[in-house]
């Protein structure tokens, strides 16, 4: 009988966290480009905080997946190539990747060949697999159940799926038309905690959506008082992260900052960024992915700066 790893590390981040004012960028520190050394436009990545801090990387202009250990110079390819194609082995703007602990495997959101494949992390991979084909997929997902939850921007859904057998359940969905609480208009990222909560940030809703399990309906635990900038405000959120306290951290594009809303209140801190559109290192410029170590150390894909920041923890402890 197997034993479940747990797919992702949630820490407990006091509520008086703060974060170092200046990012280190520890991946993309050569700029854009193709090289190993490099990312063009990152989107979605995953912090596997278990045996040695790795992080991968959904590489969106190369078309690949990139692996970095913790220190390390140079990224490993680990999916896809250089090359976009909807071959086996090729990938074509991924957004987003996750690590199946039980299976030792990648899972992908391969968005632009409307699929989600799985690639052996094991050593002389070549190819990967079809999961899910015919979906145009943006973020991934998974409990620890090992049920996979993949939005479906084009269709304005989020689904859910056991792997072992592929069935599917309809989590979320919406029209794309209005904001109600039964509605999502291009749904973006996603995060489930330990009890099966749906976190989905809704793009063009500017807000984040919770789905208790089971639910028919949501509500608003960020965002939703329109597009714009202010505390209360998202604009075209993406990547989530909740903590054990319940707290939502969400990647506020097209503001440039990282937003945190404690559960229950009506407005958001700013934890990262939010200094004005740019590249220096206490900006950002349209962060897309986001996600913490054990130790609340926060990780962001800073997208149209083409490289990860490192913004440590301050002060405080994570239990």
């Amino acid at each position: 009988m197997s034993t479940f790893l747990t797919p992702l590390v949630i820490p407990t981040i006091p509520a008086n966290a703060t974060w170092s004012k200046n990012g280190t960028a520890i991946v993309g520190i050569k700029g854009k480009g193709s090289s190993t050394q490099q990312l063009k436009e990152p989107f979605g990545l995953f912090v596997d905080d278990d045996d040695d801090q790795i992080l991968v990387i959904a590489d969106w202009g190369n078309h690949r997946i990139m692996q970095w250990k913790k220190g390390d110079t140079d990224g490993q390819l680990v999916a896809g190539s250089n090359v976009k194609g909807n071959q086996l082995d090729q990938l074509d703007r991924p957004d987003d990747v996750l690590i199946d602990k039980e299976t030792d495997s990648l899972i992908i959101c391969d968005r632009w060949n409307h699929r989600v494949v799985r690639w052996s992390r094991r050593t002389g991979t070549t190819q990967g697999e079809i999961l899910i084909d015919n979906i145009t997929c943006y973020g991934l997902a998974m409990d620890d159940q090992r049920y996979l939850y993949v939005s479906e921007t084009e269709e304005n859904k989020v689904r859910r799926y056991k792997l072992a057998d592929k069935n599917e359940t309809l989590v979320a969905v919406g029209s794309g038309t209005i904001n109600g609480l039964n509605e999502l208009n291009e749904p973006h990222y996603l995060f489930v905690d330990r009890q099966q909560n749906v976190y989905v940030s809704d793009g063009l809703n500017h807000r984040v959506m919770k789905w208790t399990k089971g639910a028919k309906e949501s509500f608003i635990v960020a965002g939703g008082q329109g597009q714009g900038n202010n505390l209360t405000q998202l604009n075209e959120p993406n990547g989530l992260f909740v903590d054990t306290l319940g707290t939502v951290y969400v990647a506020d594009s097209n503001n440039h900052r990282i937003m945190r809303w404690a559960q229950g209140e009506k407005q958001g801190t700013v934890i990262a960024g939010g200094n004005g559109q740019g590249r220096e290192a206490y900006q950002l410029n349209n962060p897309i992915g986001l996600s913490f170590d054990r130790q609340g150390n926060l990780y962001i894909v800073d997208d149209n700066n083409h490289r990860v920041q490192l913004f440590s923890l301050e002060k405080t402890r994570v239990n």
